[in-house]
């Protein structure tokens, strides 16, 4: 997911070698064919071993859960099963079903109305719909929870209004596991209407032709035709909403849903049992699997390509007088829901208690929120631009599937990582402090865990696929020619990427550091349990204020969240505008 594209100015360069080199390494034919083989048969088994270290990195934190899971020391199997899980796990579900269904029939109806309508303020509503993506699950939580409260000004507004006592009235609870997906599909259907909408405007114009041809109307083009085209994408985009749903802790604590990552947290921090939280871990680990394998199947393999050479951009239909503003305003209903509301409202409360925000530590921080994410970016591109160079180098099935594994780290939900990541990292330092007690007689205490390293560490394995995506998609623009011919000059592979490949490859960095940078700000679950002592980012902030129940005051930190995010937002709809030519 990347708006970056390489210049068009960059040109494939013209480097001639000298007579005797180029007859001994240069490719045998000048074809492309021969220069595929040529490159098989160069492998580089350090970059090998650099991709299958990058993996170890990346299982090392799963197989440290299973590890600790299988071999603690109270068998809470029989608890977890009988009091907990049953819970727990009915409730993950619950919620993931519904926000993926409510975001799946949000996402594709916008992106349907938008791609093949025109109506008032269409192009505006298609910019729009993207911006929910800014506000982390958390914030929207905080801000409708306090909006919808017995206190909040909703329900104050209706007591004033008609003079009514508590008794007199019912409201619906916000705290609860139907405000929970609605809160969340809220914010998280942008991630179906951007698949949706890509996959939309990718679709000839023959095809749904062909179906008027044969009397079918609109609606049923869109059933029969155009969705099971947009299969691949759309359980793509429900697979991200599930993913973002399981990973969530703040919303659903505030929300009062148990679900999974809530009890993680609460079996380690509260009742201080790292094995009976492992536990709990193992089963998300299963539901991770299970939710994967369940995106192949829904995807069916299908590979949807066209037949024909006669592709015309999809014509728009217009939608005239009232009923063009109704469906202008049905399309913008979501981006008022996700945006509007928990914008303003943050907007109100920062100006309002900005000072209180500013005592409490908000500049603190915003800092060790950029160190952090800077930080995190940092690592997460050189681990990408390893992977993704490795199978470019080194073309063995181990390279690619090491590649290709290590991007599971984004599936990884907060809780389950930070969990995983302290168990190593514990077990090292414990290793080096006895070292040192017994041949230097001091103790080094805590290295690596409850540090920056840590968090460090976990941000990089969540957030190497979102770095991985835009770089591999720069690397596969750069022509294999600049390979060969650095390579019969005497270049190393090394230098190559180094001299050759990284100048070129600079906006699509820029751009996936970007997208690290913001996600890593946002971050909520694995800075709560990893971060150090009296160590506090935005994320933690805002979520400290919201425990207390002073949303107001942690409102600064909030917008200041929702303001960074909006910044990729701006490229991602650049691009998929672009290839819509709207």
């Amino acid at each position: 997911m990347t708006g970056a594209h390489l210049p068009a100015m960059v040109a494939p360069m013209s480097l001639t070698p000298p007579a005797s080199v180029a007859q001994e390494r240069r490719p045998p034919e000048n074809s492309k064919h021969a220069l595929g083989a040529w490159l098989r048969r160069s492998h580089a088994p350090g970059w090998s071993l650099a991709a299958g270290l990058v993996l170890g990195i990346v299982v090392l934190p799963i197989g440290a859960v299973l590890y600790l899971a299988a071999t603690a020391t109270d068998n809470d199997w029989p608890h977890l099963l009988h009091t907990v899980l049953p819970v727990t796990l009915g409730q993950t579900l619950l919620l993931t079903l519904g926000t993926g269904t409510l975001t799946l029939i949000t996402g594709t109806g916008t992106a349907w109305l938008v791609t093949m309508y025109r109506f008032p303020g269409r192009a505006l509503i298609d910019r729009l719909l993207v911006l929910p993506l800014a506000i982390p699950t958390y914030i929207a939580a905080y801000c409708y929870g306090d909006l919808f409260d017995y206190a909040g000004p909703v329900q104050s507004g209706l007591r004033s209004l008609f003079g009514w006592t508590a008794a007199d009235y019912w409201f619906p609870s916000v705290r609860s596991l139907e405000g929970a997906v609605l809160i969340m599909s809220a914010v998280l259907y942008p991630y179906v209407y951007l698949a949706a909408r890509a996959s939309f405007v990718q679709q000839s114009v023959c095809a749904l032709e062909v179906a008027r041809t044969l009397g079918c109307r609109s609606f049923r083009t869109f059933w029969s035709v155009a969705l099971p085209l947009s299969r691949p994408a759309l359980a793509a985009g429900v697979a991200l909403v599930a993913m973002e749903t399981l990973n969530d802790l703040g919303a659903v604590q505030h929300l009062g849903v148990e679900t999974l990552s809530a009890s993680i947290y609460a079996t380690w921090l509260q009742r201080a049992n790292l094995g009976g939280a492992a536990q709990i871990a193992s089963v998300m680990l299963v539901l991770i699997f299970v939710l994967l394998a369940g995106e192949r199947m829904a995807r069916g393999g299908a590979k949807v390509h066209h037949t024909t050479g006669r592709y015309r951009a999809i014509p728009f239909q217009d939608i005239e007088g009232w009923r063009g503003y109704a469906v202008a305003a049905l399309c913008a209903l979501p981006f008022v829901l996700g945006f509007v509301i928990p914008f303003l409202q943050l907007a109100k409360s920062a100006v309002g208690h900005a000072s209180v925000a500013i005592e409490g530590g908000f500049l603190r921080a915003a800092a060790n929120s950029v160190l952090l994410a800077t930080l995190a970016a940092l690592a997460a591109i050189a681990l990408a631009v390893l992977l993704s160079y490795a199978p470019r180098v080194a073309r063995t099935r181990f390279t690619g599937a090491a590649a290709q594994i290590s991007g599971f780290g984004y599936a990884l939900p907060g809780t389950v990582l930070a969990l995983g990541v302290l168990i190593p990292l514990a077990a090292l330092d414990n290793g080096i402090d006895e070292l040192a007690r017994t041949y230097l007689g001091v103790s080094t205490g805590l290295i690596l865990s409850g540090s920056i390293a840590a968090l460090v560490y976990a941000y990089a394995i969540r957030f190497l696929a979102v770095a991985r995506g835009g770089i591999e998609a720069g690397l596969e623009r750069i022509s294999p020619n600049l390979d060969a011919a650095a390579r019969a000059l005497g270049e190393s592979a090394g230098s190559t990427l180094r001299r050759i490949h990284l100048p070129l490859l600079a906006p699509a960095l820029g751009a996936a550091g970007l997208l690290v940078f913001v996600d890593a700000l946002k971050e909520l679950p694995t800075t709560l349990l990893l971060r150090p002592f009296n160590f506090d980012t935005l994320a933690t902030h805002v979520y400290a204020f919201a425990a207390l129940e002073q949303i107001e005051s942690g409102a600064l930190g909030s917008l200041t969240i929702v303001l960074v995010g909006l910044i990729p937002l701006v490229g991602l709809h650049r691009t998929i505008a672009g290839r819509t030519g709207s």
